[in-house]
């Protein structure tokens, strides 16, 4: 009966965990809060008026709320509460930690370390690059991957570590039963398979946008380390990273030049103190991972490429450049361009983003 209240309590918009936990505090019971007189709630001093107000009127709700408790099961959704054995220890570290978590899937393992892997929804095709083949490396050490299911890092960090068939998790801004955005929705259910989905959020509750501030919380809370992989100088990303050094996790950005407005974020996280990431071998360390392989480059391949293959990777970048401008440096006609440049990629050297743009590959 306790998670029936509990699971009421979660599911009213205004009221938040820290809130209801002193609630609890004061009453010992999520029942008691229940069936409190508003004379005895307005004397505890714990809720604002409107908040008073809006849980006496949500007393109605209490029988619907049980009914969708006692149904989301065969939705394959859990509840887990602070009450149950298997909510995350990770969490009851943070002074906020949610008072209920809806997990489609399952939960991060306690004893496996787990990375936090965030960045820019609109990353370049280089970011998010390096955010696949992080993650692809963490997983395959059997580290856990969390992050927000987002567009851009969020997503190549989950595509990363499903493809090396680890563990991944995303923590949503909305109910778990929204794949938000929509177009990863793909990654959404083998995510369901291969680790879970979170929220704090009742199901049914759309994405909206203070949710994905307060969400950022649960991101950091569960890893052991955070990773930034490009982030603009104001970002949520960095609002991902205070929250974990605040709840005492070890901070990782990947630099970058210092030019471009997407490494501002990470360079600055790292002129104030962050371990700058190079290699996931610098977070494996920290983790106390055996793990002995660096940040390989395919130059080291270079020497056995033909003379004109050789010229074109050469004007090449890590930052993808458009044909018209690889063409120029080159000298060489668009057909043996083009030639090349597919050569390339086929044999994994070079990458290519969308209206021509090309890059060098990286594999770490």
């Amino acid at each position: 009966m306790e998670k029936e209240y509990l699971y009421w309590l979660c599911c009213l918009p205004c009221l938040g965990s820290v809130s209801i936990r002193k609630l609890y505090e004061y009453f010992q019971s999520f029942e008691a809060i229940y069936n409190i007189e508003e004379t005895e709630l307005e004397k505890t001093g714990i809720l604002r008026k409107v908040q008073r107000d809006a849980l006496i009127k949500w007393r109605d709700k209490f029988l619907l709320c049980r009914r969708e408790y006692q149904e989301i099961g065969k939705k394959g959704i859990r509840f887990i509460t602070p009450l149950d054995t298997d909510y995350p220890r990770r969490l009851t570290e943070i002074c906020d930690y949610p008072m209920g978590i809806f997990v489609k899937g399952r939960l991060p393992k306690e004893e496996i370390p787990a990375v936090a892997i965030v960045g820019a929804r609109g990353c370049s095709a280089y970011g998010e690059q390096l955010a696949e083949e992080f993650s692809r490396a963490l997983a395959a050490q059997q580290v856990q991957v969390i992050s927000g299911l987002a567009i851009g890092i969020d997503g190549a960090a989950h595509r990363g570590a499903i493809q090396a068939e680890g563990a991944t998790f995303g923590v949503l801004g909305c109910g778990v039963d929204i794949c938000y955005p929509v177009s990863n929705y793909a990654l959404y259910e083998k995510m369901g398979h291969t680790g879970g989905i979170l929220s704090e959020y009742p199901i049914g509750s759309s994405p909206q946008s203070w949710h994905f501030p307060m969400r950022n919380r649960i991101i950091s809370g569960l890893a052991d380390a955070v990773l930034v992989v490009e982030a603009r100088e104001r970002s949520g990303s960095l609002i991902t990273a205070e929250l974990g050094l605040e709840q005492g996790k070890e901070i990782f950005a990947v630099p970058g030049r210092v030019t471009d407005h997407l490494s501002r974020g990470c360079n600055l996280l790292i002129q104030q103190g962050a371990h700058m990431a190079i290699s996931p071998n610098d977070i494996l360390e920290y983790l106390g991972v055996k793990y002995r392989k660096e940040l390989i480059l395919h130059e080291k391949n270079v020497n056995g490429l033909a003379k004109n293959e050789k010229m074109v990777y050469s004007c090449l970048d890590f930052k993808p450049k458009h044909l018209d401008d690889i063409m120029a440096d080159c000298g060489l006609g668009i057909g043996e361009c083009i030639s090349i440049l597919l050569e390339l990629e086929l044999n994994g050297y070079v990458f290519r983003s969308a209206n021509h743009y090309y890059g060098k590959n990286c594999k770490l």
